[in-house]
């Protein structure tokens, strides 16, 4: 094994480790734990990641990036505004569905209540998550909807609530609160944000 080899098998190591134990421990989550599960040390993190909150901002890239990867590939080229939305709503109730499901939701909301806890976390999660959202924003731009094509400002408002929408619905689907919400809901709740006063001006 190549020293590159080894250090993206250490860091693959610590992501998977770190995935597991803030969903368990959520701001109790410790350090030393995560290292030890992994089979390095405190010094390897700090080594591949710099610091705790360094793990933890890519762990989020880590968790995010497949999602998201997902998404542009069921939201096709061609698609015009309200088809593109309805496969987005339509991808998320998929989601819900996942073996997985319950855990995910659980390291989500453990990654939420360490950046609520901690100030320095708290900006930095809150840039990845945007940079993910602005991914969902350049997928929607320029897409036709009522004659023209959605400008990269409306975009942006429209992924701000898609997301806010769908990740409440998930929530609630995975909790058990609204076990009456089928894929169709999800596609009529989203289509509905394709609306004047939610896009905006162009």
């Amino acid at each position: 094994m190549t020293r590159a080899e080894a250090k993206e098998r250490n860091r693959r190591a610590l992501l998977a480790a770190a995935h597991q134990i803030v969903a368990r421990d959520g701001h109790r989550a410790k350090l030393e734990e995560i290292a030890e599960q992994a089979g390095l040390t405190t010094g390897a993190v700090y080594s591949l990641f710099g610091s705790k909150n360094g793990l933890l901002i890519a762990l989020v890239t880590d968790y995010l990036g497949p999602h998201y990867d997902g998404i542009e590939q069921a939201v096709t080229p061609g698609l015009d505004l309200v088809e593109a939305v309805e496969v987005f709503a339509r991808h998320y109730h998929r989601l819900c569905e996942e073996p997985d499901a319950l855990g995910d939701l659980s390291f989500e909301i453990s990654l939420q209540d360490l950046a609520l806890r901690d100030p320095e976390l708290r900006p930095k999660l809150a840039a990845s998550v945007r940079e993910h959202e602005q991914r969902l924003a350049a997928l929607l731009t320029g897409r036709p909807h009522d004659g023209a094509a959605l400008t990269a400002q409306q975009a942006h408002r429209l992924a701000t609530a898609l997301r806010a929408l769908l990740v409440g619905l998930s929530q609630g689907v995975i909790l058990g609160l609204t076990p009456t919400a089928p894929e169709q809901y999800f596609a009529d709740t989203a289509r509905a944000l394709v609306a004047d006063d939610v896009l905006g001006p162009p």
